[in-house]
């Protein structure tokens, strides 16, 4: 694991920040897409002869990703399973989490954390590092608003992982103060794992 290690510090030196560069309507925020996380590493891993590789493993319930690197002496480093329950049991279900899976490990894996493109990255300006985002409510009621809007928005799958990735009682704090429309709507794509 020596020459992996090595590489993987060097690189790890190199890597950009995943621009939050797409936007999901429902939560009116922004966010990096797999192909931002990927471009934001992608390139200093390779030039330290790493190769980065996603296993995806059985899974009855959603889908379990595996982040592997690769080093050109044969040598790997793997990130641990990271599993995301499908909101849907269909073909779109599992695709939508199967990015968001590949996604999370990938960014988990690298230590990386998406940034907003503010203009700094194409001047290569270093942002200030004790700049603290606004922070966001996290309250019952606050939570059902933007779960709200998700579903509103036509993303009641994306709202039901949200969801069903809470513990139980966070989960039904929330639940209380969504609508019945709501409700039905998040019942009826809720993943079985938590049904």
């Amino acid at each position: 694991m020596k020459q992996i290690a090595t590489a993987f510090v060097k690189a790890k030196k190199a890597f950009s920040p995943a621009l939050k560069d797409k936007t999901n309507p429902a939560f009116r925020s922004k966010y990096a897409d797999l192909g931002a996380c990927l471009e934001a590493v992608n390139e200093a891993l390779l030039d330290n002869g790493i190769a980065v590789f996603q296993e995806t493993h059985d899974d009855a319930t959603g889908v379990t990703v595996e982040t592997v690197f690769l080093h050109e002496s044969g040598e790997a480093m793997r990130s641990g399973k990271f599993h995301v329950p499908a909101a849907k049991q269909d073909p779109q279900g599992y695709g939508s989490a199967l990015t968001y899976a590949r996604r999370y490990s990938l960014i988990t894996a690298c230590g990386i954390a998406p940034e907003d493109d503010d203009g700094n990255a194409a001047t290569d300006t270093k942002r200030k590092q004790d700049a603290q985002p606004p922070a966001l409510d996290m309250s019952p009621k606050a939570r059902a608003g933007r779960i709200t809007a998700g579903v509103v928005a036509g993303d009641a799958s994306g709202a039901a992982v949200v969801l069903a990735g809470l513990t139980e009682k966070v989960r039904d704090a929330i639940w209380a103060h969504l609508s019945p429309e709501t409700q039905d709507k998040l019942t009826s794509v809720w993943p079985e794992v938590a049904a």
